[in-house]
């Protein structure tokens, strides 16, 4: 079962964003290790000389927003 809130005081709401680079990835597989869930598709940019990307996750108790 998963807790209700999302541990060490982390929003239950997150926007993770930066480089397309290891880095980022591993900072969502951290989140997601800790109980997050991917909501929606990732988004990817070019700023001129690389690629940015953004990834929302949600804590699983956040009821949806499409939900009735």
């Amino acid at each position: 079962m998963t807790n209700q809130n999302p541990p060490g005081g982390l929003p239950c709401y997150r926007l993770l964003t930066g480089p397309d680079d290891a880095a980022f990835c591993h900072r969502v597989s951290e989140a997601l290790a800790l109980g997050y869930q991917l909501y929606g598709s990732p988004a990817a940019t070019f700023d001129g000389s690389r690629v940015i990307v953004a990834q929302a996750i949600v804590w699983p108790s956040v009821p949806s927003a499409t939900s009735t």
